[in-house]
């Protein structure tokens, strides 16, 4: 799925709901801002936590020796922080197509 996909479904799940009242230019804006939003957030070392879908976090990766693939020769690689993306119990479940309830413990 690519952004304009994403523009369009949005679009036409508000269309669905509250009849044609934002035009797909207005909700591509709102999808840039949302996106964008995220981004600006990782880049300040910040956590993003969307309730049932998942956190976006900044992990730390330690500095490593790996090797040069057309050399052999070894290579430090230096330590740098890296988004990663852990999703939701439900979002798990939602894509295992499990019932929610088999997750939680009773």
């Amino acid at each position: 799925m690519t952004k304009a996909d994403l523009v369009e479904r949005v679009t036409d799940s508000i269309a669905q709901t509250s009849g044609p009242m934002i035009s797909k230019k207005d909700c591509a804006r709102v999808v840039d801002s949302f996106l964008d939003a995220i981004k600006d957030a990782l880049k300040e070392q910040q956590n993003i936590e969307v309730r049932g879908f998942g956190t976006f976090k900044i992990r730390q990766r330690k500095t490593r020796m790996a090797r040069n693939p057309r050399t052999g020769a070894p290579v430090e690689v230096s330590a740098r922080p890296v988004p990663v993306f852990k999703p939701s119990k439900e979002l798990r479940a939602m894509v295992a197509d499990i019932d929610i309830s088999e997750l939680t413990d009773d």
